[in-house]
């Protein structure tokens, strides 16, 4: 990675140092220069910073303003103030050792008073941008555009009952894709923060989802015009804002996708804290895309379990994040995707150093997961418990029934002549005390 004159940290760039180093300002697990499989570690984990929290986060939570000040938020003029946090993105980029950073619309360049003024705020930084892109070598995972947070977006984008509104979200999508394109991004992401409704009172839903479905197929339409070639990303979340939102989950938006003929086209972007806001847990999340062949990146959170709300943490739990790995591992990776950091810094915790530390913890915590989990599919213990258990659909009548060569007539008389079947202890506490040996071991 190239590196450019270092300005608002006075934290140096992040070293690896090993598991027994007391630098709280080194890494321990993840060294980004380390060969696995012919691949460095950076090329494997493809860690991504998320500019909205890390550069655009106060502190602020629903009960409270902001608390942090950072320098670089100085002036008059909030597109040279967008300039020079930038500036600041782009060093902290560097000095975590992100290959990767992500981005809305609204985060990088301030709204305007018109759409246009808007696109043009956006041109000026996205310049700004490919400059710094080039001159550090840090690339676009994804680009997506921010249509919940203006007061016009209330009712949702694409699925506001107001076509004025529809229009004014498929322009500014239509927007974030060129850009997207501009800067060389490698995937896309639809995240409907809105997208939903709060009564059924004054809703209709087919109607929205129709128009939900609408919108991503123009979408796609328009990527293809212009040439996009990168992925299509839907991230799924249950709750909150709107009571009840239409990216409830994976299995909830995989049946909306193949519903509409989109399943082709988009892939998803699963975060672990809406994961576990849709009550299932991250791992689930992940085996449920791979099924469907539609996993596509991470957004590398976690969430309180004693909170019921979306409060978007670093992820240190390595158990968690090696149950993870192993999944996505076994589906065969991410490919265009990656592990984006779209977490953010705790309300007290304001000095710019905590930006590090956080940072720092997760990337560690998914590094040593990552290895924990190499070590996990090359011993095969788990793989081959779990083969073991469904060895009976392998041979016989059981491999009929999975070949569409059986019916019930056949399964019945098999039924009366082997009589009662045979309970299998399904053994979850022998292979919960086997996955602490590879965690503790």
């Amino acid at each position: 990675m190239k590196k450019t004159t270092s300005s608002f940290f006075k934290t140096p760039a992040i070293a690896y140092e090993g598991p027994q180093s007391a630098n709280a300002l080194a890494f321990k697990h993840y060294n980004p220069d380390e060969v696995v499989d012919g691949k460095t570690m950076a090329e494997h984990m493809r860690f991504s910073i998320a500019y909205w929290h890390a550069f655009r986060g106060v502190g602020a939570d629903p009960f409270g303003p902001g608390t942090i000040v950072r320098p670089w938020e100085s002036g008059k003029d909030p597109v040279a103030v967008a300039l020079k946090r930038m500036d600041a993105a782009f060093e902290f980029f560097q000095k975590i050792r992100a290959p990767f950073w992500c981005f809305h619309d609204r985060d990088i360049a301030p709204e305007g008073k018109s759409l246009a003024e808007s696109n043009k705020n956006l041109d000026k930084l996205v310049a700004h941008a490919k400059e710094l892109q080039k001159a550090t070598g840090v690339k676009l995972l994804w680009g997506t555009a921010n249509l919940f947070g203006n007061p016009r977006f209330m009712c949702g984008a694409a699925t506001n009952p107001d076509a004025h509104v529809f229009a004014y979200a498929a322009a500014q999508i239509k927007k974030a894709l060129e850009v997207t394109q501009e800067l060389g991004g490698e995937n896309y992401v639809f995240w409907g923060g809105r997208e939903g409704y709060e009564t059924l009172l004054n809703t209709n839903l087919k109607r929205e989802q129709d128009h939900l479905a609408a919108m991503l197929r123009m979408a796609a339409d328009y990527a293809k015009e212009i040439g996009f070639k990168g992925q299509f990303l839907i991230e799924p979340k249950p709750k909150e804002p709107t009571t009840h939102q239409y990216d409830f989950d994976c299995a909830t938006c995989i049946g909306f996708l193949r519903t509409y003929g989109l399943e082709k086209i988009f892939k998803f972007n699963i975060e672990t804290n809406h994961a576990t806001l849709a009550g299932h847990t991250f791992q689930h999340e992940i085996e449920v895309a791979a099924a469907a062949g539609m996993l596509g990146s991470i957004d590398a959170n976690t969430g309180n379990l004693l909170l019921g709300w979306d409060t978007d943490q670093f992820n240190t739990d390595v158990k968690e994040l090696t149950l993870a790995m192993v999944s996505i591992l076994k589906a065969g990776g991410l490919g265009t995707g990656g592990f984006n950091f779209d977490a953010k810094l705790r309300r007290p915790s304001i000095d710019a150093e905590d930006l590090f530390h956080a940072h720092i913890g997760g990337m560690d915590a998914y590094a040593l997961a990552f290895k924990i989990a190499r070590k996990i599919l090359a011993e095969g213990k788990f793989e081959q418990f779990v083969k073991d258990r469904y060895a009976s659909f392998d041979t016989g009548f059981g491999k009929d029934i999975e070949k569409k060569k059986t019916n019930f007539r056949e399964l019945e008389k098999i039924a009366l002549k082997l009589g009662e079947p045979t309970p299998k202890s399904g053994k979850q506490e022998y292979l919960e005390n086997l996955l602490n040996t590879y965690l503790h071991g």
